[in-house]
């Protein structure tokens, strides 16, 4: 029932949405993110050195800002979720992943910048995010209320339960540790570092997330240099089962191209979260000037997590052999899925054919450090959205209880109904931003006019 609901609202509804408002946002700019490509990559790692300088409101530097953006964006997605896409959509779901992030670029410049604009100063820091420019500017109180309450529900199933699913079924399959010992012990670390506020979430995702980028990209590419003569196939079965993706695996019993569409924008939308509006409260913290100087940083958060790191996932799998298509497609039909056949398994067994039996260790370490990122990034959304629904922060510590059970509750869920859930949470909480997004792309774009980097 959960599948057939989430399926419902993306078929064709959010999958059209989401791609028309990022070439909304692209024919606004003039395609910046192709012909302003210098630019941009200037203005966000361009600018490394003078983004390290100490926050002088009392807010996130521009790097602990992305990092804590990363933190919630290369989670489970950029592992699991890649794995699930391939599985479920065929090899064409990578093209759809990769060319939604294309237009991402700039529906997330979009909803960075004017996150920045419309922020409000606190006692903690600068706060904002889609809520405050869906009220302050446009007046949507119902929508921002709307955006606010999904916020909160997607920080409890995609933020909580998706992370610590994966890390369970990781560390379970890698080392045989019981599920439910695994989600408490995530859940006594994550409530380690919640508890100190969005100061100690920024330092701590500032450590963790270079460390856990360099670990899986330099493994993963490790994976496709050895498997390099199958590279060139993969691309070209990823291209070819984007278009005719029943042509290339075999007549009528090939995915259709919705599944590839379907599975592959739903998981580039989780794991860059462009659109969906969540990252853009950790930019909204960053001490900085200029809006459109975070929206650079926010075209890099998509590049890096959906184009780099996701795509390294995917050809992992792709010139590893340890998918079948047909195999899959069987086993959808026979409703036999398994656990074993997708998700972190199944990079896991890409990984293994180099690494051999620590290959499932070496996933389920990048896993564990993506995924307790992940963790930390999202309890910060979920609280502001709970802020903005109650006027205040009274029902906080409530709050953090629910999202540490929910974090020990995923662990021992089945992942096709977390992931289900995932879906109808982001999709419902997305609906409302990128109705904003599109009416304030022309103002943000008048932002990015005036930054001359």
């Amino acid at each position: 029932m959960l599948e057939r609901l989430a399926d419902g609202l993306w078929q064709p509804w959010l999958l059209g949405l989401f791609l028309l408002a990022g070439l909304w946002c692209s024919l606004q700019s003039g395609f910046f993110q192709l012909f302003g490509l210098g630019r941009w990559l200037r203005g966000s790692v361009g600018s490394l050195f003078q983004a390290r300088r100490k926050g002088r409101t009392g807010g996130l530097t521009q790097i602990q800002a992305l990092a804590t953006a990363l933190a919630s964006t290369i989670g489970t997605g950029s592992i699991a979720g890649v794995a699930t896409a391939i599985f479920f959509g065929g090899p064409g779901a990578v093209f759809w992943m990769w060319a939604s992030a294309l237009l991402g670029l700039m529906t997330s410049f979009v909803e960075k910048a004017l996150a920045v604009k419309y922020r409000r100063r606190t006692g903690a820091g600068w706060e904002g995010g889609p809520m405050e420019y869906m009220l302050c500017r446009l007046g949507w109180k119902r929508a921002a209320g709307w955006f606010s309450l999904w916020c909160v529900a997607a920080s409890l199933t995609g933020g909580a339960m998706v992370q610590s699913n994966s890390i369970s079924a990781a560390l379970y399959t890698a080392l045989g540790w019981d599920r439910l010992a695994v989600g408490l012990a995530v859940a006594l670390c994550t409530g380690a570092v919640i508890l100190g506020g969005i100061g100690r979430v920024g330092r701590v995702s500032e450590k963790l997330v270079p460390a856990m980028a360099l670990l899986f990209l330099s493994t993963g590419l490790a994976v496709i240099l050895a498997h390099r003569e199958r590279v060139l196939s993969a691309l070209q079965e990823i291209l070819g089962c984007a278009l005719a993706p029943r042509a290339v695996l075999g007549g009528g019993g090939g995915y259709a191209v919705s599944a590839a569409l379907r599975y592959g924008v739903a998981r580039g939308v989780f794991t860059n979260e462009a659109g969906v509006g969540s990252s853009a409260m950790a930019h909204a913290a960053a001490d900085t000037d200029s809006p459109a100087q975070e929206g650079y940083w926010g075209m890099f958060e998509v590049f890096f997590a959906t184009i780099l790191v996701c795509g390294v996932t995917a050809l992992c799998i792709l010139t590893s052999g340890v998918y079948d298509p047909s195999a899959a497609l069987e086993a959808i039909r026979e409703g036999m899925v398994t656990e074993a056949m997708t998700g972190a398994p199944l990079s896991a067994a890409a990984f293994a054919t180099v690494f051999g039996r620590w290959g499932s260790f070496i996933v389920a370490l990048c896993l564990l450090l993506f995924a307790f990122t992940s963790l930390l990034g999202w309890s910060y959304y979920g609280e502001r959205g709970l802020a903005h629904l109650t006027g205040g922060n009274r029902l906080r510590g409530f709050f953090r209880l629910a999202f540490l059970a929910t974090v020990v509750l995923g662990s021992v869920g089945r992942v096709t109904r977390v992931w289900a859930l995932s879906d109808i949470c982001n999709g419902l909480m997305a609906l409302p931003n990128l109705l904003a997004v599109m009416a304030l792309a022309p103002e943000a774009v008048k932002e990015l006019k005036k930054n001359r980097i």
